[in-house]
């Protein structure tokens, strides 16, 4: 793939580090995991699960976010990370073991959780922002006997208002876990 060098991030990312960090303990990473991270975008979450694993497998159907991804790999000395400029769909159906999934887009969500359960990946992270997604993604894995729980994260920031401080609210984020360990 060839490396670009554009200095903007792709749009959709990257994930909050209060969200990322829930995620990531939620998906209880091993030194021996191969991790996917479906729907990369900037590959943020590539590159914070890559010196907990294995092998991280990056996959995104925009080659723009898969061209940030691997610059970002490289510019971090990250060498267990591979891109796949692929859906999420046809890349799983490509796939003979994983280990762990974050999922951190919508499309063809059904197929993808499909997927993913017959997989039997142990820990499954999906992060939705909207109710419709949520629910899908919950019908799914309940569907295949893999639900866990749903967070839903609310975080708000601090800021300077005149000699005080005020907290100004971020867009919610639900945070649903699941995977064959349930």
């Amino acid at each position: 793939m060839n490396i670009d060098t554009s200095t903007k991030p792709p749009s959709g990312g990257p994930t909050k580090d209060e969200i990322l960090a829930i995620s990531l303990f939620k998906l209880n990473l091993s030194p021996c995991d191969i991790f996917a991270d479906l729907g990369c975008g900037t590959g943020r979450i590539s590159r914070e699960a890559a010196p907990l694993v294995k092998q991280v497998l990056a996959v995104d159907r925009r080659a723009e976010a898969c061209n940030w991804t691997e610059k970002e790999a490289v510019a971090s000395r990250i060498s267990n990370i591979s891109v796949f400029n692929d859906d999420n769909r046809t890349f799983l159906s490509t796939v003979d073991h994983l280990d762990c999934a974050f999922v951190g887009g919508s499309q063809g969500l059904e197929e993808v959780i499909d997927a993913l359960a017959k997989l039997k990946v142990r820990s499954l992270v999906i992060n939705a922002v909207m109710l419709e997604t949520a629910n899908i993604a919950v019908s799914y894995l309940k569907k295949h006997g893999i639900f866990r729980e749903v967070i839903m994260a609310q975080i708000s920031r601090s800021y300077s208002i005149g000699s005080g401080i005020m907290f100004k609210p971020l867009d919610p984020v639900f945070i649903i876990c699941g995977g064959s360990e349930c």
